[in-house]
C-alpha cells in the first residue's frame, strides 16, 4: 500500500486531538500550533487550523444524499463493526446511519456518516468481499 496524504481543516486542535486520537483511535504524529498530523488507519492526515473551507453541499450515492466533501478509510468488515461499536459506547452521532448500501449488487458494501467537531464530513466503508471495492 501507498499512503496517500490529505490536509483538511479544524477549528480547535485539542478538539481534533481528541476526536481522531481518542474517537476514531488514529495514532498522533508530528504537530506544531496550527497543525497536527494523524496516522489515519495507515494514511497521513494533517488537521489545519483554518475554517474557510466549509462546504455544506451533497450528491446522491444509491438512495442516500452524502456529503459532497469528504474522506474516509475502507475497513476490515471486523474493524468496521468495532468503530461503530466505539462511536455508539461514547454517543458519537451519526449523519448517516451504518447500513449495507448496494446488497446483492456489485460492490456491496457497509457504510456510515459522521461529522468531525469541525464539521468535516467522513465516511467509513467496508467489503465483506475486499476485492469488490473496485467492482462494477
Amino acid at each position: 500500500m501507498i499512503p496517500f496524504h490529505m490536509a483538511f481543516a479544524i477549528d480547535d486542535k485539542e478538539t481534533a486531538r481528541h476526536f481522531y486520537g481518542e474517537i476514531i483511535g488514529c495514532k498522533v504524529g508530528r504537530e506544531a500550533d496550527n497543525w497536527i498530523d494523524f496516522d489515519f488507519f495507515g494514511h497521513q492526515i494533517s488537521a489545519h487550523l483554518n475554517m474557510d473551507a466549509k462546504s455544506t453541499a451533497t450528491s446522491k450515492v444509491g438512495t442516500d444524499l452524502v456529503p459532497l466533501h469528504h474522506f474516509g478509510a475502507v475497513l476490515p468488515w471486523d474493524a468496521w463493526n468495532g468503530l461503530i461499536e466505539r462511536l455508539r459506547k461514547v454517543g458519537y452521532p451519526f449523519v448517516m446511519e451504518p447500513k449495507v448500501r448496494f446488497k446483492d449488487e456489485p460492490g456491496e458494501q457497509g457504510t456510515f456518516f459522521l461529522k468531525d467537531p469541525a464539521g468535516n464530513a467522513l465516511e467509513f466503508k467496508s467489503f465483506k468481499n475486499p476485492e469488490g471495492i473496485f467492482e462494477h
